[in-house]
């Protein structure tokens, strides 16, 4: 690798402040020119402080019935909704549409999950929120966290990192409402009629591999199968209802500190 390349790389690595055109040099080894690296990704922070906050605050809730801060919107749920109406605005009402790229809108919708991340991870008590999780909310039944639980369902030692709050409060209490693929479960038939549900790790044309709900390891060859269907309702119970608005709240606010390694 020449010299030139290695500064390009190591200014991407330090993150560039401004735009920047590098030409590769012309000594050792060729004599086109070097790649265009591009601008440098939106300041979503000085977006929202200049586009933002003069109506919603510093902390996203002086709009009434809108708490951007803590993930709660009017008339939105995904990130594709929020980017939506940060581009076009709400007719009839004091949001208006924003002339962004849309690097730009979608950077303010991660920037606005990332607080609503923060202050749910501070809101809570997260040692509660284990409590509940290591025991009575039976969650180490099918999960796992650092080495702990059940491998039937979903690893979460990583769900802080993976999942934004709104996301992971969602799947406790309306599990069916987005499963991700790599969550789906599958029912297996063989062709001698055995059946087999668990947890689908990986499939090819020629077999099939899932955890079962013994925490066994199955691995199949298709031949070998009469039926494979996957289970389009989630095996983890909806908790709506079963747990107080401040045990969920803790409960969430443990989930989302679990970045990986140990606590």
């Amino acid at each position: 690798m020449g010299r030139g390349h290695v500064l390009i790389l190591a200014a991407l690595a330090l993150g560039a402040a401004t735009p920047v055109l590098f030409a590769q040099g012309r000594g050792g080894g060729g004599g086109g020119g070097g790649p265009i690296i591009g601008p440098p990704p939106p300041n979503a922070a000085r977006l929202y402080s200049e586009n933002c906050l003069q109506c919603h605050g510093p902390e996203g809730d002086a709009v009434a019935d809108v708490d951007l801060g803590h993930g709660q919107f009017r008339r939105a749920k995904t990130d594709a909704e929020v980017e939506r109406i940060i581009l076009h605005g709400i007719d009839n009402t004091g949001m208006p549409p924003h002339n962004f790229t849309e690097p730009e809108a979608l950077s303010v919708v991660n920037y606005l999950r990332s607080m609503a991340d923060r202050n749910a991870s501070t809101k809570g008590n997260a040692s509660h929120g284990e409590s509940i999780f290591m025991g009575a909310g039976n969650c180490t039944t099918c999960h796992r966290v650092n080495g702990k639980g059940s491998r039937v369902g979903p690893d979460l030692s990583e769900i802080g990192r993976l999942r934004h709050s709104n996301e992971i409060e969602q799947s406790i209490v309306d599990p069916d409402a987005q499963i991700l693929p790599s969550n789906r479960y599958v029912r297996l038939v063989t062709k001698d009629g055995a059946t087999i549900a668990g947890r689908l790790l990986n499939h090819d044309t020629f077999s099939v591999q899932v955890i079962d709900m013994k925490e066994q390891l199955v691995s199949m060859p298709t031949a070998n199968l009469r039926e494979f269907t996957f289970i389009d309702k989630s095996q983890m119970p909806s908790y709506k209802g079963k747990l107080s608005t401040q045990d969920l709240t803790d409960l969430v606010s443990y989930l989302v500190s679990l970045k990986g390694g140990p606590q």
